[in-house]
């Protein structure tokens, strides 16, 4: 089925990371932008904060905050009908971390860039548990004939502490938890596979033994060619994992296995958060053409730890 989409806004610079506001307004980052923007269901926009880097994930936390997932920037791709795509890492490559923002202030801090002696290069997606810390995932970069191998880490909201909870993986992106907070689930983008693990305590997970790459065990992969990109939960436990190429959201149970999929109308459909008063309307980054769109989703989604 094909999504029925109402435009919120057009024109952001490869939108990411939408985080659905108690207001109505949406918080999208622009990973060419570099920025943190605040969007108006009427359509206007405004900058909260000037990220630098990649901005590539988002999500609210404690104290007005919002933690960014910065790639530390990619180089560009621009099509002559204004099309817009990423192409490996940037040649001023910086600021891979994770950054929080006051939304009182705009003030930026960097709180993590590595976990002990491990560079985080490439950061993509951010959940919050409610238990004092948040998982994302390290999507690595890819550059001449390298790819980075990535994984997942959990750390504490307030700089403190991080730890790796899954690796290797292969580009991993999308990471969520379920509706109980006891179940992980991430994406991998190149592979195109979606992962679950069920968790014994904060940052810490049951592994799945070899051959399970990282421990995680598979829920589900794509019909065709899909590259899948973030995530997120439905009230009811279900999967919604944004997809890239043959673009959309896919749904996949729990129990594993592919439910549904809405077909996007552009090749970079990368992100998805719930909203409004039953939280039954998803609002999706169409990141190619720049758009902000929201649809009336079937099920109502999760509601988030912030």
């Amino acid at each position: 089925m094909k999504l029925q989409a109402r435009e919120i806004t057009n024109g952001l610079r490869f939108p990411e990371g939408p985080i659905v506001m108690p207001d109505g307004s949406v918080l999208v980052v622009e990973i060419e932008g570099a920025r943190l923007v605040r969007c108006q269901l009427d359509g206007r926009r405004e900058v909260v904060a000037e990220l630098g880097g990649g901005p590539n994930g988002a999500a609210l936390g404690p104290n007005n905050c919002v933690y960014v997932c910065n790639n530390g920037g990619f180089n560009w791709v621009y099509e002559e009908d204004g099309y817009t795509r990423p192409h490996g890492k940037a040649d001023n490559y910086h600021n891979a971390g994770i950054q929080r923002v006051d939304l009182s202030s705009g003030a930026v801090q960097m709180l993590y860039t590595h976990c002990g002696d491990i560079a985080i290069t490439g950061p993509n997606d951010i959940v919050f548990d409610g238990k004092g810390g948040f998982y994302f995932t390290d999507h690595g970069k890819s550059y001449d004939r390298l790819m980075d191998r990535g994984a997942i880490f959990y750390a504490a909201e307030d700089g403190s502490f991080i730890r790796e909870v899954a690796f290797p993986m292969i580009t991993p992106n999308g990471v969520g938890l379920s509706p109980d907070g006891n179940v992980l689930y991430a994406s991998e983008t190149e592979t195109g596979r979606v992962w679950a693990w069920p968790i014994l305590s904060p940052g810490q997970v049951q592994k799945e033994p070899w051959p399970s790459p990282a421990g995680g065990r598979f829920i589900g992969g794509p019909t065709g060619y899909q590259r899948f990109d973030s995530m997120a939960i439905e009230a009811n436990g279900n999967i919604c994992v944004a997809s890239l190429v043959a673009a959309g959201i896919s749904v996949f149970s729990p129990e594993g296995g592919l439910l549904e999929f809405h077909e996007a109308p552009e090749p970079y459909c990368t992100n998805i958060a719930f909203g409004g008063p039953d939280m039954k309307t998803a609002y999706i980054t169409l990141s190619g053409y720049g758009t902000l769109v929201a649809v009336d989703w079937p099920r109502p989604g999760l509601k988030l730890a912030y």
